[in-house]
């Protein structure tokens, strides 16, 4: 062994050329992996840290239309200190009334924030809002001019505007939300009059423990002991459910994204390795020539191979280190909350382990086969073909081969997912070599061109020495992962495009009251004659019992049921709605009148197995109402109008306090009228301009797009350096041919066209293939991962493939610069 070093690092200091594929492959993996776990790692940390602040408390209780009855409260107060807000939407408008916007009004008491501090920017009248006050956001004063000293109206009440919110410290944990926030004290949400019975508002109890109580336990407790008053828990380790999931869900795809990346790379770590024992042929067989064993050639080149990838990744490492800084630094207050930068070992480790395995799994062909290739036959490799690994060889690589499985599911947030990955990666590798082999026998077996160039090119596929396998294989990976990118990234990018339809309503108008509705419809008439309005009955509802087992009784609640998550939309109606088919049962009579029934959403249907005829429980405004499904419909959610998972017949729900929801088409140069006279006439009204939702969406899907890219970049950079190395590990042979070539007189150009012809019928076959399997993999990871609708720009997906076949056939001919440079006697005296 010390001899074997000693060789190693003498023969290292003359350079590394051959093995700089073999590091820039294993950084980029390394890198991509390192920094997606440790960015995760950061932002989740924060969330961790900062739960009890994001939270806003300990532990949050939180309930749709309505306030904790006395013993609820009383419950409360026991763990500790205690303070109630309530939030909703509302339509803020000038005091001229000239504009107004919808906004979230939260309403605080004088206990508000248990936990962090609010602030106020400079110029503040008031350091907090009392009695007929309010603190707005900054997008609020921006949009409607206002000012501290400002009046805007909100509800009945008009507020005095006593500055801008600077910082907000419960803003995460409060979800999504239509608009810019306006805080309030009670007494000032008592004057609006928002707050009545069937209006959509939410209240939520937040309680600060004394020191060292277990939060965790005591939500829990209280989630028991309140089970069947829809209440929603949480505690401070789980503050920003919504957004942790989101994390974790994008970690995991980005995760996947890198290990193709490592995968990819690993194909090019092998061809990398090749093409560096190609080079040594001549030390090899000096060294066996002088005496040195299989296993020392073995060892001394395995060290060689060992310090390069060590140093790669301990790089890319090192990059993956500072990239929460990074994003951090890059993305400014786009994000949620900002990466935590720290040292996270466990996504370091766990990359620097794949490195290591890949590493090992992917140079161990190469280093084999210099190790049992006799000296003598070191110069006849370029046609004597490879031969197949000792057998001990080939433990290693299936104990490395196990390693990276074993890793990759053990560490998976979703290890099923991971699994099936590791599957199908593996039956692509396969398919791929089988297709290389099957494109060598094809060749082998097709008629020979009489065209010579045309001829040497098929030659060129088939001959013994031909790389045709490793670069069907490099190609078809770099290719597949082309298309899945891209099916993804469209699918993010026109989302948006291709659910909202070209008519889309322009406002969505929520809590009309019923003695109010004709009287809108008459106002958005009045805005524009060409008006078209579409309106419903709107209350809320919770699932409590499904065929006489209650909803709090389901541990676990089964997978898909979202109609039995808290609240849930409900309408009455005499006709099936447009964009509704009956798929199971039958629609009840325009003039039907008996017992409640029912009509539930197909895919909520399928998770609860429901049936016409079962039977269902719904508790709406306290009282519980046993229904009968009678139908189960397939409801068409892109219509952009209102769809409810569960309608009911006529004669259940009329007496019960509601209100009615509209939505309103028009010309756009009318939506300021309609929008003044509504606030004018329906202080309660809140009008949700459909494209103000369309742009919070659209950012979303921006900011994912935005990390997939930066992914993609990553395992594209791999994807070329496989091809590169690919191409690398046959430059002895190309060389070769060019040579005899030249000899036979061809010309420089004859050369290349022959090549671009045989990349050509390689990149022509493989497209075809990685586009079939790069759209199955494009359409899982967008439909069952993100569960995001199927909606993919075909157009771009195959502009894509284009670019990277044509980019494929570029870089296949940069390589033959170098066979057709080589000057024939030089050439001929080192081969």
């Amino acid at each position: 062994m010390s001899l074997s070093l000693t060789l190693a690092l003498r023969e290292l200091r003359g350079g590394m050329r051959g093995l700089r594929l073999l590091a820039i492959c294993l950084f980029l993996g390394v890198a991509a992996l390192a920094g997606v776990g440790s960015l995760a790692s950061s932002i989740i940390g924060e969330l961790e840290a900062q739960g009890q602040t994001i939270l806003g408390a300990d532990i949050e209780m939180a309930v749709d239309q309505r306030g904790a009855t006395p013993q609820e409260r009383a419950a409360f107060a026991k763990l500790g200190a205690i303070s109630e807000s309530v939030r909703m939407r509302a339509m803020a408008t000038r005091a001229d009334g000239s504009a107004s916007l919808l906004t979230q009004l939260k309403s605080i008491d004088a206990r508000w924030p248990l936990y962090g501090s609010f602030t106020m920017k400079p110029g503040a009248l008031a350091s907090r809002p009392r009695g007929l006050q309010a603190a707005i956001a900054p997008a609020l004063a921006d949009r409607l001019k206002l000012h501290p000293g400002s009046i805007i109206r909100v509800g009945e009440a008009r507020l005095t505007v006593i500055g801008l919110i600077d910082s907000e410290p419960d803003q995460v944990g409060e979800g999504f939300s239509l608009g810019p926030t306006v805080l309030v004290d009670p007494a000032a949400l008592a004057a609006t009059k928002l707050v009545q019975p069937g209006s959509l508002y939410e209240s939520r109890y937040r309680i600060r423990l004394d020191a060292g109580e277990d939060a965790h336990a005591l939500a829990e407790q209280l989630e028991h002991r309140f089970h069947d008053a829809n209440w929603d828990v949480k505690d401070s380790s789980n503050a920003a459910r919504g957004l942790r999931r989101f994390v974790q869900q994008l970690e995991q795809f980005l995760t996947l994204v890198g290990l193709t990346a490592l995968i990819v790379a690993g194909i090019g770590v092998g061809n990398g390795v090749a093409s560096w024992l190609d080079q040594r042929r001549g030390a090899i067989a000096t060294l066996k020539i002088l005496g040195a064993s299989s296993a020392t050639i073995f060892r001394i080149y395995l060290i060689q191979v060992a310090i390069v990838a060590a140093g790669a990744i301990a790089a890319g490492l090192l990059v993956g280190i500072f990239v929460p800084q990074a994003v951090g630094w890059l993305a400014g207050d786009a994000l949620p909350v900002k990466p935590r930068f720290g040292l996270y070992p466990l996504p370091l480790v766990v990359s620097a382990a794949y490195g290591l395995l890949t590493a090992l799994l992917f140079s161990l062909p190469p280093l084999a086969r210099a190790r049992r290739v006799p000296a003598a036959s070191m110069f006849r490799e370029i046609v004597d073909g490879a031969r197949r690994p000792s057998t001990p060889v080939l433990i290693a690589m299936v104990v490395a081969g196990l390693g990276i499985a074993a890793l990759a599911i053990l560490s998976a947030r979703a290890p099923v997912l991971s699994a099936g990955f590791l599957v199908a990666a593996a039956g692509v590798f396969a398919l791929l070599s089988l297709i290389g082999w099957g494109i060598r026998r094809l060749a082998a077996a097709m008629p020979r061109p009489r065209q010579p160039l045309a001829r040497l090119a098929l030659a060129n596929l088939h001959r013994p020495g031909a790389q045709t396998d490793r670069l069907v294989v490099a190609l078809g990976l770099g290719l597949t992962l082309f298309v899945t990118l891209a099916v993804v990234q469209s699918n993010l990018t026109s989302q948006i495009e291709q659910t909202v339809p070209k008519k889309a309503p322009n406002f969505f108008a929520l809590d009309i009251p019923v003695d109010g509705i004709d009287r809108f419809l008459s106002l958005a008439r009045a805005a524009s004659p060409s008006a078209t309005t579409t309106n419903v009955p709107s209350l809320r509802g919770t699932v409590v019992a499904v065929r006489g087992q209650r909803v709090a009784d389901m541990k676990p609640k089964p997978q898909g049921a979202w109609i039995l998550n808290g609240d849930r939309g409900l309408t009455y109606a005499s006709k099936l709605p447009e964009g509704n088919e009956i798929v199971e049962g039958k629609w009840w009579p325009a003039n039907y009148s008996g017992p409640p029934l029912i009509s539930v959403e197909d895919r909520a249907a399928l998770a609860l197995d429901l049936h016409p005829g079962d039977a269902m429980t719904i508790s709406v405004l306290g009282v519980e109402i046993e229904t009968k499904v009678a139908s189960i419909r397939r409801v068409n959610w892109e219509t952009m109008g209102f769809n409810f998972g569960i309608i009911f017949a006529p004669g259940a729900l009329e007496g019960a306090p509601h209100s009615y929801m509209a939505t309103v088409t028009l010309p756009d140069d009318a939506e300021g009228q309609l929008n003044r006279s509504v606030a004018a006439t329906f202080p309660s009204v809140s009008l949700i301009r459909v494209k103000d939702v369309v742009g919070q969406v659209s950012t979303l899907f921006g900011q994912m797009a935005t990390a997939i890219r930066a992914a993609a970049a990553v395992a594209v950079a791999a994807g070329i350096a496989v091809l590169i190395g690919a191409i690398a590990a046959s430059r002895r042979a190309r060389i070769y041919d060019a040579v005899l070539l030249k000899l036979l007189g061809a010309t420089r150009g004859q050369i290349l066209f022959a090549q671009a012809l045989e990349y050509a019928l390689l990149s022509i076959a493989v497209a075809i293939v990685a586009l079939l399997i790069g759209s199955a993999a494009g359409w899982y990871l967008v439909t069952q991962l993100f569960e995001l609708p199927w909606g993919t720009d075909w157009t771009l997906v195959l502009v894509t493939l284009a670019i990277g076949a044509l980019g494929t056939l570029g870089i296949g001919l940069l390589g033959a610069i170098p066979a057709l440079s080589a000057r024939p006697a030089r050439a001929l005296r080192s081969l």
